[in-house]
């Protein structure tokens, strides 16, 4: 059997199971036995545990878990609506202010989570409401926080720049300082689309009827400023070189755990069943689709699918942007129906390669292939963010959330033409901390 055929059976089977509705880990599990079977028929046996511990028995994993526990402690406490309600405080006035607030608030708060669900969760379960409340539409008040949202996993700690770290090889604190710059940039874009849209549809969205003391607003300061330094010093450790990130997220999670018991006073363990229940499952979660990604990257290899796409695309001579431009069309595809952790543990071994033979910094292109996975977060037909606002907020339609939200969609575009023309936004931080990638 040629390569060339073994690939396009195996991923029509990927996709033939993900159509059933089968979960994705098991979904790339079954297609990568049945891939292997065909090449080494019951000898396969032997290599599947093997090869799915193998895939997962990595130190750096630990962060994932911590970096996710950490995102549900404070995403189930009311932490993400006393950051809510900061911002609030202090841009109230402004045109369109409780949209920054929102925005702004999903930004902090991806530095406290690294996922994008939990952030719309949050944010959302306070920000529609209020926005509702003061007048903004429906499309307005949801769209703000689907995109405000995807910034879970650009701004660090990222929990899918960990796994492109862990499945590239390439240095994950790297990796975190490469997405600082490119997330507070895409922040400061959807902040001006949601003035100029304000203004440009008439709508002067100040609240006049309220007003904050400085005093009310300093009030709120003491919730808020535990957090943000939990973020500031997890970074400081990481850089610093005190803590690797796995040791880094632990003491965060830690951290973030103490705090929250202190500031809320929630000394009762039945408080926490249900932050460390749903922490599990999404840890457990993850772990197995890359379980079952290490066994389909290794059906790929062994099968030559990988090494004859590779070759086959450098004997094209193509345009190196033009290449580009398919891979960036491949992940916007790709995104649309599948989450991100899984595009990136199945594409890294196809796509790393590649990447770097045609001359493309490999920490740039984690930066790119993210934001395009968050584009993926909210666009249909399997648009997360969009599906989680419509469960915290089932009187607002779908079709509002969508056409909201598709704004950013283009913003998100043009995010990544900017970094396409200006790569140094990506990566002149990391070289400035760490030096030169080598």
């Amino acid at each position: 059997m040629t390569p060339t055929i073994a690939g396009i059976l195996l991923v029509s089977g990927l996709c033939l199971l993900l159509g059933t509705g089968m979960p994705i880990a098991f979904a790339l599990g079954l297609a990568a036995i049945a891939g292997l079977f065909l090449d080494m028929g019951f000898d396969v046996i032997y290599v599947i545990t093997e090869t799915m511990f193998a895939g997962i028995a990595n130190l750096a994993y630990v962060a994932i878990p911590m970096f996710v526990l950490m995102g549900a402690i404070v995403a189930g406490t009311p932490a993400g609506g006393d950051l809510y309600k900061a911002l609030d405080r202090w841009l109230y006035k402004v045109p369109g202010g409780l949209v920054l607030s929102n925005i702004g608030a999903c930004a902090i708060f991806s530095g406290m989570t690294g996922s994008s669900p939990a952030t719309c969760a949050a944010i959302g379960k306070m920000g529609i409401p209020e926005m509702v409340k003061r007048g903004y539409p429906n499309s307005v008040a949801t769209g703000s926080i689907a995109a405000g949202g995807t910034l879970g996993i650009l701004i660090p700690p990222s929990v899918t720049m960990i796994v492109y770290g862990i499945s590239t090889q390439t240095s994950i604190g790297r990796l975190f300082l490469a997405g600082v710059v490119p997330g507070i940039m895409l922040t400061a874009m959807f902040m001006v689309w949601a003035v100029f849209d304000a203004r440009r549809k008439g709508f002067q969205f100040h609240a006049t009827s309220l007003h904050y003391t400085l005093k009310q607003k300093l009030a709120t300061l003491p919730r808020v400023l535990p957090l943000i330094f939990i973020i500031v010093g997890m970074l400081f450790v990481l850089y610093g070189g005190v803590a690797t990130p796995s040791e880094a997220a632990g003491a965060g999670a830690l951290l973030t755990l103490i705090v929250v018991v202190v500031v809320y006073r929630l000394f009762r363990i039945r408080n926490f069943t249900g932050i460390f229940g749903s922490a599990m499952r999404e840890s457990v979660m993850i772990m197995m689709i890359m379980a079952s990604a290490e066994l389909f990257a290794f059906a790929l290899s062994s099968l030559y699918i990988t090494q004859s796409l590779a070759a086959t695309i450098a004997a094209m001579e193509i345009n190196r942007w033009a290449l580009m431009g398919l891979i960036n069309v491949f992940l916007l595809i790709s995104g649309m129906f599948l989450p991100p952790v899984a595009i990136i543990v199945m594409s890294a071994p196809l796509l790393f390669p590649i990447i770097t033979q045609a001359g493309f910094d490999p920490y740039w292109f984690a930066v790119v292939l993210t934001i395009n996975m968050e584009i993926g977060l909210i666009t249909p037909p399997v648009g997360l963010n969009l599906f989680v606002l419509n469960s915290i907020a089932p009187d607002i339609p779908t079709k509002d959330i969508l056409w909201g939200a598709l704004p950013y969609v283009l913003v998100m575009m043009l995010a990544i033409l900017i970094l396409c023309v200006f790569p140094g936004i990506v990566t002149a931080l990391p070289e400035w901390f760490m030096g030169p990638a080598i």
